[in-house]
């Protein structure tokens, strides 16, 4: 008779779970709602139950619609932490610690997914200091749907911005939503919906598309699950059918700290092996290095920071393996454990595989070894040997591989859908790097993004608050073309529309890493821009100079700005860098440059006697510029011969 119940158990479990009252992820402990406005609570039950939402000794009710799904209104409240709410049907949930405050969702690419735990050595402070509770974050884990919007998001949690979690919170929305805290002291909420290496494409959902009739077919297409299946499952790129042990250096065990390197020729890091005599090399190359230690190090755990190595790494000390990377852009940062270093020589092995490109060490990153305040350098001459060749890449035919996370509306169905019913205080979007190689088509995306969330949460003012890519690569020292200067026009076509701003960040780059470490500097441009747009305090400068009018003066160009502040300033008294001037033909060249008032520049080229067209840090990477205003915001980059934004 028992084993019976239990099959019967078993047989009505599913149903007795489906009849439970059910909420959705971001519904959940530690919670921000967005203070001042009706707030929804929603979530699933049987078909028909009855559903009670008790708050404030108040009462709310709901009945579950014929696919199980339900909602309740709640009216706003004001700011204020510490309250629960109970949800009953069949069952009885309750919410704890919720707080009202405002709630932003932060969304784009890696450099929005980057966390605090990525720079804490830039800002170790910070990260002790992290002392806000009522600062909350609920991260969103990668997930893609082709087939349409999804009614939940992935499994995460509300955590708060404390010494036990703070390292989990993105770095640039941590730093936004701190100065924000400080100025108003209200609970902030972030809700970070963002994967690395995405396209603007993805984010917008299929409504968003309506005049757009070439990605309404793709969307369409990617609906058919054979056609999907066929291209997912495609091979990404044909490579060397050698497993990994074919690894000479594996098989003899070059990691060993016994091993007696023979036929090792020298290698200097940090640097690219392309560089230094190995030329066109896919495969694993191994590195080799003994350094003396001193007696007080003996024994003790070290740090060891390994600047950042193309591609993948796998990192020995005296023959023990202490970590490694599986691709190119973290920061290589190891713990080397207790007992592993010795007083004296000790050797350091360095396993580097790379498929395509130069492979090697990027230059200008920290390379030492470090135990308490005492540092040991990494850099200068190691040995090199070859451990495996690799036939070169290529791709099997001209069809490429179907990657979700790239598809048109992919990562809205799954990651900002589910998030609907949530009210927000505003939009926080990093995202640009993926559409580089398309940046004119981002001229149209950039826009449809703003109007598409804006219409989906039914609020056409609500504040998008929009991150610059800064300058990144090789300096260039003519005038040039760039598509990164490209996508950065691109980017300010969100200013054509009302409650928009734009942070720049042509100064917050670096030349060697796409995801440069001053995330803070980011979160408090972007936090000024809500101030002044989401808080109404209309006194807070939140923009550089940008560019109004143009005048032809004889030889010369006359240039108006607004968002000066108290003037057009030279952030290092040196003239005004990265202007260039040309006549009709376009032919640019460095211009020389005057500030003749408080908002207007002079112009000339010497040999350009009939100047028409103007740029400004039309660079990928215009390191160095000085042209600011007295509040210390950067100009942001822009051009007068533009072939597309003239509307601008």
């Amino acid at each position: 008779m028992s084993i019976l119940r239990i099959i019967l158990g078993l047989i009505l479990l599913p149903g007795l779970l489906f009849a439970q009252v059910r909420l959705p992820k971001l519904v959940s402990d530690n919670m921000v709602l967005q203070r001042d406005q009706p707030i929804a609570i929603w979530g699933w039950a049987a078909p028909k139950e009855k559903v009670t939402v008790t708050f404030k000794n108040k009462n709310y009710h709901a009945v579950a619609k014929a696919d199980g799904s339900w909602k309740t209104e709640l009216p706003a409240q004001p700011a204020g932490t510490g309250f629960d709410m109970v949800i009953k049907g069949k069952n009885r949930v309750q919410i704890r610690n919720i707080a009202f405050g405002d709630v932003w969702l932060c969304s784009g690419q890696s450099n929005m997914v980057i966390n605090m735990e990525r720079v804490k050595e830039r800002f170790p402070e910070d990260i002790a200091s992290a002392r806000y509770p009522d600062i909350r974050n609920f991260f969103i884990p990668a997930r893609t749907d082709l087939n349409g919007p999804e009614k939940d998001l992935p499994p995460s949690q509300w955590k708060a911005a404390t010494t036990a979690d703070i390292l989990s919170f993105g770095a640039v929305s941590y730093f936004f939503a701190r100065d924000l805290y400080e100025q108003y002291h209200v609970p902030v909420g972030i809700i970070n919906s963002s994967v690395g290496g995405t396209p603007i494409e993805a984010w917008i959902s299929e409504q968003g598309y309506g005049n757009f009739g070439d990605i309404q077919k793709v969307i369409i297409q990617n609906k058919d699950t054979s056609y999907v299946n066929a291209r997912i499952s495609k091979p990404v790129l044909s490579k060397s059918s050698m497993p990994e042990n074919t690894d000479t250096g594996l098989s003899e065990h070059w990691e060993r700290a016994d091993y007696k390197p023979k036929g090792w020729r020298n290698f200097n890091i940090p640097g690219y092996w392309e560089d230094q005599g190995l030329k066109e090399l896919d495969g694993v190359v191994w590195f080799r290095r003994e350094f003396d230690v001193p007696v007080n190090w003996a024994g003790n755990p070290a740090k060891l920071f390994m600047g950042r190595i193309v591609d993948a790494d796998e990192m020995y000390v005296n023959g023990k393996r202490i970590g490694g990377t599986t691709y190119q852009y973290p920061p290589r940062r190891y713990q080397i454990p207790e007992g592993v270093l010795k007083a004296g020589k000790n050797t350091f092995v360095i396993r580097v595989t790379n498929q395509a490109g130069k492979g090697g060490f990027v230059t200008d990153k920290p390379y030492f070894m470090q135990m308490g305040e005492e540092q040991i350098d990494l850099k200068g001459t190691w040995q090199y040997k070859v451990g495996r060749v690799d036939e070169p890449l290529e791709m099997p035919d001209k069809t490429a591989p179907l990657i979700a996370q790239n598809q048109p509306a992919a990562l809205y169905n799954a990651m900002i859908a589910p998030a609907l019913p949530m009210k927000l205080k505003g939009f926080v979007w990093y995202q640009g790097e993926s559409n580089v190689g398309n940046a004119k088509d981002y001229n149209r995306f950039m826009p449809a993004l703003i109007q598409n969330w804006r219409s989906l949460w039914k609020s056409e003012n609500l504040p998008f608050l929009v991150v610059q890519l800064p300058n990144f690569q090789d300096i260039s020292y003519r005038p040039v073309e760039s598509d990164w200067a490209v996508l950065r026009e691109a980017q300010n076509k969100a200013l054509t529309l009302k409650h928009t701003a734009v942070a720049v960040t042509i100064d917050l780059g670096e030349w060697n890493d796409i995801h440069p470490l001053n995330k803070k500097d980011i979160g408090k441009r972007l936090a000024l821009a809500a101030r002044n747009l989401a808080y109404d305090d209309k006194s807070v400068v939140y923009s550089g100079p940008r560019l109004t009018s143009h005048s032809i003066d004889g030889d010369k160009i006359i240039l108006t700005f607004s968002d000066v502040a108290d003037g057009i300033k030279s952030a290092d008294g040196e003239d005004l860098r990265w202007f260039a001037v040309a006549g009709e033909d376009k032919h640019f060249v460095w211009a020389k440059t005057r500030i003749i008032g408080k908002d207007r520049i002079e112009l000339s080229g010497e040999s350009v006697k009939s100047p028409k067209y103007v740029r400004y840090a039309w660079q990928d990477n215009p390191e160095g510029i000085n042209f600011y205003n007295s509040a210390g915001l950067p100009a942001s980059p822009f051009r007068t011969d533009g072939d597309f934004l003239n509307d601008n």
